[in-house]
């Protein structure tokens, strides 16, 4: 478990230097580990948990510019 919490406190720290592109990463990182150690594969559940986090919030900024992108409609504009 020790190993665990170092393995993802020096991780965290490597990626916390490039926290542009690393949104959702360290999270995903976190969580995978966790689970991946429960499963006995901790450093692989690790990097598909930073793979799965990074599409996720690649996927939410694409929302959100399509969000923005779309007009909004007028409203109260009564003549």
């Amino acid at each position: 478990m020790k190993k665990l919490l170092l393995c993802t406190a020096v991780m965290g720290l490597v990626l916390s230097s490039v926290a542009a592109e690393a949104k959702g990463c360290i999270k995903g990182a976190i969580i995978g580990g966790i689970a991946g150690h429960y499963a006995g594969h901790g450093k692989v559940g690790a990097v598909a948990g930073c793979v799965i986090g990074r599409h996720e919030a690649n996927k939410a900024d694409a929302e959100r510019a399509q969000k923005a992108q779309q007009p909004s409609p007028r409203q109260g504009s009564h003549i």
